[in-house]
C-alpha cells in the first residue's frame, strides 16, 4: 500500500511539472532565489524610549561589504564558500601520568593502534623479535643505541645519560583497550643488560629505567601526532590480524550443542567476534560487554550507519515499521564465556534456552569464517 502511494505521488509530480508553470521559472516555487537580496532594504535601527540607558547594540547579522552592488540588475550567481582546511584533532594522542607511571592514550581502538606502534619501532631501527597480537604485545631484540636509526640514537643518547653506550637494551610494548570505548592505552617498558653479556634479562613488572621509557613514549607521541596531521592511514590487514585468535575450533559440548573455541583473551575475542558479525552481515540489535552477549536478529541484515537512503529509494520503498520487524524477527544471543586460557562462543535463544543446533552451527560457522 505504501509503495502504491509512492507511485501515485511520483505520477502527480511528473504530470504537474509537464503542464504547470507554478513549479519552475521566475515565478515558480523552485525558482532561483540567489538574487533576492538585491531587492531587500535595510530596516531602521531599533529605537529605545527616552529616559532609558542601554548598552550599544551591534548588528547581529551585518551585511558584508564585498557583495555585489545593490543597483545591479538581473541574476547574480552566489559564489561557493571556500573549503575549510582539515586539521587533525590535537588530542587524538596524549601522554598520561600517574605517579612514576607514564603511558599514551589514543582515541582509536587497539586494532588500529597496533600497526601504527609497530611501524614506529621498525622505522627507527628496532628489530621486532616477538609478536603477540592476541595479547596486544610485541618485543624488540637486544640492541645498542648505535644500531638504531641515526636520529633516534642521537635523541635517545641526548636524553638518557645513565645508560652505558656499550650496553644493550630491548623494549616491550603493550597495547590495551582504554577505559572509554574505541580508545587504547600504550605502555612501554625496557630491559637492559651489560656489555658483552649474553644472559637473558626478563622484563621488569614496572619501569626500571624511567628516563629511557619516557623518551620512547615522547618520541612515539610526536610520531603518531605527525602521522595524524598528515592524514596517515593504518594497515587494515594488520588491524584484522591484531585481535585474530591464535586457535579457532568448532566443536560440541557434552550435550551435543555447537561451541566455538577461540584461543584469545576476552578483550580480543569480544572485538573479533563483533567485527566478524558485522562482516558476515548479521544484525546486532544490542550488546552487553559485561555479560559477554551480542543480541542478534537473523531476519535482518547488518545495520549500516553510513548509508543514506536516497529520495527515490524512500519513494519506491518504505522503511519497515517496528511491528513488521518484530513480526519476522529471529532473535538469538551470541554469548562469550571465558574458559581457562580461551573463550567459548555459544548461541542461545534466551538465558535459559539454547538455540536449535542447526541455527547455532550456522551462526558459529559464519563467525569462524569471518575471523581474522
Amino acid at each position: 500500500m505504501k509503495r502504491l502511494a509512492g507511485l501515485s505521488a511520483l505520477a502527480v509530480i511528473i504530470s504537474s511539472t509537464s503542464g504547470c508553470g507554478w513549479l519552475w521559472g521566475d515565478d515558480g516555487y523552485f525558482r532561483d532565489r540567489g538574487s533576492d537580496y538585491l531587492t531587500q532594504h535595510q530596516t531602521p535601527a531599533m529605537q529605545v524610549p527616552q529616559g532609558y540607558d542601554v548598552k550599544p547594540l551591534d548588528p547581529l547579522l551585518p551585511v558584508p561589504r564585498n557583495v555585489a552592488d545593490s543597483t545591479v540588475q538581473g541574476e547574480y550567481d552566489v559564489p561557493r564558500p571556500q573549503p575549510l582546511a582539515a586539521v587533525a584533532d590535537a588530542s587524538e594522542f596524549s601522554l598520561q601520568k600517574s605517579g612514576d607511571s607514564r603511558w599514551l592514550v589514543a582515541q582509536r581502538p587497539p586494532a588500529e593502534v597496533w600497526p601504527v606502534a609497530h611501524q614506529f619501532f621498525e622505522d627507527n631501527g628496532f628489530r621486532i623479535s616477538e609478536d603477540r597480537p592476541q595479547t596486544g604485545e610485541f618485543s624488540t631484540d637486544w640492541q645498542r643505541f648505535e644500531e638504531l636509526s641515526a636520529p633516534m640514537a642521537r635523541r635517545l643518547s641526548g636524553r638518557v645519560a645513565d645508560v652505558d653506550p656499550k650496553s644493550e637494551t630491548r623494549v616491550r610494548v603493550r597495547i590495551e583497550p582504554g577505559v572509554q570505548r574505541n580508545t587504547s592505552e600504550i605502555y612501554v617498558v625496557s630491559a637492559e643488560r651489560p656489555a658483552d653479556s649474553t644472559s637473558d634479562v626478563a622484563f621488569p613488572s614496572k619501569s626500571t629505567n624511567a628516563s629511557l621509557d619516557a623518551a620512547l613514549l615522547d618520541e612515539m607521541l610526536a610520531s603518531m601526532a605527525r602521522s595524524a596531521e598528515q592524514g596517515g592511514s593504518v594497515s587494515l590487514l594488520a588491524a584484522r590480524d591484531f585481535d585474530a585468535p591464535s586457535r579457532v575450533s568448532l566443536t560440541e559440548d557434552g550435550n551435543n550443542n555447537p561451541v566455538l573455541n577461540l584461543g584469545a583473551d576476552f578483550d580480543r575475542a569480544w572485538s573479533s567476534v563483533g567485527r566478524s558479525l558485522e562482516t558476515a552481515n548479521v544484525r546486532v540489535d544490542d550488546l552487553n560487554r559485561s555479560l559477554g552477549v551480542y543480541y542478534i536478529n537473523l531476519a535482518e541484515g547488518a545495520e549500516s550507519k553510513d548509508k543514506e537512503r536516497g529520495f527515490f529509494s524512500r519513494l519506491w520503498s518504505s522503511e519497515p515499521t517496528k511491528e513488521e520487524i518484530d513480526a519476522r524477527a529471529e532473535r538469538y544471543q551470541v554469548r562469550l564465556t571465558k574458559a581457562a586460557d580461551s573463550v567459548q562462543v555459544t548461541v542461545e535463544k534466551d538465558l535459559n534456552t539454547v538455540a536449535p543446533a542447526e541455527v547455532a552451527r550456522r551462526v558459529l560457522a559464519l563467525i569462524q569464517e569471518n575471523l581474522g
